[in-house]
């Protein structure tokens, strides 16, 4: 294929791609932005609930605990200490109302700031709208296919912005800001791109593991090479239960680990976390002897505490700090409080680190404000690639017409299908689509070249 024949079928490609894709890009970049600065976002919305006078000695987490479990009825799963003196203590409650709910709760005296339920706030939408646009695992795959489709958007436009034989660089690294109309928005969104280019193919790579395909083929890669989490399969005796990912938001690398047990054997005899209300399913009372093993271990404060669920539940403690290099994890037997499996950082394998360290940074929290910021960049520039491209589309468009690019007659298929099986082996719904398309494009092209006739 000519250079001339394979620009124009790149540029046919990804033109489509960019079309399909650019209102979910925009979702994305958009509700990224927001979960960037969740924090300052909670904290200037719903300041009630976000700060209490500093703390010097909290109360123990079964009294915060069942003052929040009074406040909204309903069994509480979760507690999260605070890490900081002035902030409060939230409960995780399954209410009975049928939502679950946050309840905010002074560790000094336990008294209830207030609840709500994650998904009605700002950032709770944006959360769920970035993760799976609210429809669950069909959204889940919709994003991942949204992110594999701009990486090829990525490609193919570095290979249309390659300055091929031009004497100035104007357009190419700067844009030529006195010039008017499709010139102007083209300018602006190939100048865009390729200062972004970094930071955006860094955004959707390290999103991807946690895809709800991509995701699963990474941690098996990750596994046969030996660099995972090889504890999160090799580190307990106990009897398995569900992964941790049931937990609902742990890090990646302790997901799919299987949990270990508690034995029931142990209900009437235990020491430790034995205590006379573990008749109550939410294991209330347990949370205090649970504390008192996390703070001989070397866990003070900023920690979640998850209850157990049933007889052979367990309590999790977890640490997730912004820098992973202190992630923790220890799990305990409900009935006797002994500890059963313990993981972290220093058990991760360079793989896993990877993810970790990337997850951190994607989500701005690594280095602070500069993180965020950073991150922020390119959220903006995707936002700015979207509107200067379909902009300068509505622009060249003619009245009542799609105005693709057109297709190149005669055009060989090794390179796409080379494309299609390298793209079908590592990001596999990629190639799926892809497949999809190229033959719906041939079908199109063809059925046009009929009417012609």
């Amino acid at each position: 294929m000519s250079n001339a024949r394979l620009y124009r079928t790149i540029w046919r490609w990804h033109f489509y791609a960019g079309l399909i894709v650019a209102p979910f890009l925009l979702i994305l970049s958009i509700t990224g932005a927001i979960y960037l600065f969740k924090d300052e976002l909670n904290d200037a919305l719903m300041p009630d609930l976000q700060v209490v006078a500093p703390v010097a000695r909290a109360l123990p987490p079964s009294r915060m605990i069942a003052a929040a479990v009074r406040a909204v009825p309903g069994v509480p799963t979760r507690i999260d200490l605070p890490d900081a003196p002035d902030r409060p203590a939230k409960v995780w409650i399954d209410a009975a109302s049928g939502e679950p709910r946050q309840v905010m709760v002074d560790p000094a005296s336990a008294r209830v700031l207030g609840s709500y339920v994650y998904t009605h706030t700002l950032v709770g939408f944006a959360d769920v709208m970035h993760g799976s646009l609210t429809f669950g695992p069909w959204g889940d795959a919709v994003v991942e296919l949204a992110a594999c489709w701009a990486l090829m958007l990525i490609a193919s436009g570095l290979f249309l912005w390659w300055p091929r034989g031009r004497r100035s660089l104007a357009g190419v690294l700067w844009p030529r800001l006195r010039t008017r109309g499709r010139v102007f928005w083209r300018d602006l969104h190939a100048v865009t791109g390729v200062w972004s280019v970094a930071l955006i193919a860094f955004l959707l790579l390290t999103g991807l593991p946690w895809a709800v395909v991509e995701g699963p083929l990474v941690r098996g890669a990750f596994t046969a090479l030996g660099i995972g989490n090889e504890a999160a399969r090799f580190g307990h005796e106990a009897p398995h239960s569900a992964p941790m990912a049931t937990l609902g938001d742990v890090p990646w690398s302790q997901a799919m680990a299987p949990m270990p047990a508690s034995d029931p054997a142990h209900a009437d005899h235990g020491g430790g976390a034995h205590h006379s209300a573990m008749a109550d399913p939410a294991a209330i009372t347990g949370t205090d002897a649970i504390a008192a093993r996390a703070r001989a271990a070397g866990i003070i404060g900023g920690y979640r505490l998850y209850l157990p669920a049933g007889p052979t539940g367990i309590y999790t403690v977890m640490v997730t700090p912004r820098q992973p290099e202190g992630q923790r994890t220890l799990q305990f037997d409900r009935w006797s409080g002994r500890l059963l499996w313990t993981n972290g950082w220093d058990r991760y394998g360079v793989g896993a680190k990877a993810v970790e360290l990337g997850v951190q940074i994607h989500m701005g929290r690594y280095f602070g404000l500069p993180n965020q910021l950073l991150m922020l960049l390119p959220c903006i520039a995707i936002v700015l690639l979207v509107v200067s491209g379909v902009t300068m589309w509505w622009r060249r468009r003619p009245k009542g017409r799609l105005a693709a690019p057109p297709p190149v007659s005669g055009a060989r298929l090794r390179g796409a299908i080379t494309l299609l099986v390298v793209s079908g082996v590592v990001l596999p719904l990629f190639g799926a689509s892809l497949l999809v398309l190229g033959i719906l494009d041939r079908i199109v092209v063809a059925l046009r070249r009929r009417v012609a006739v």
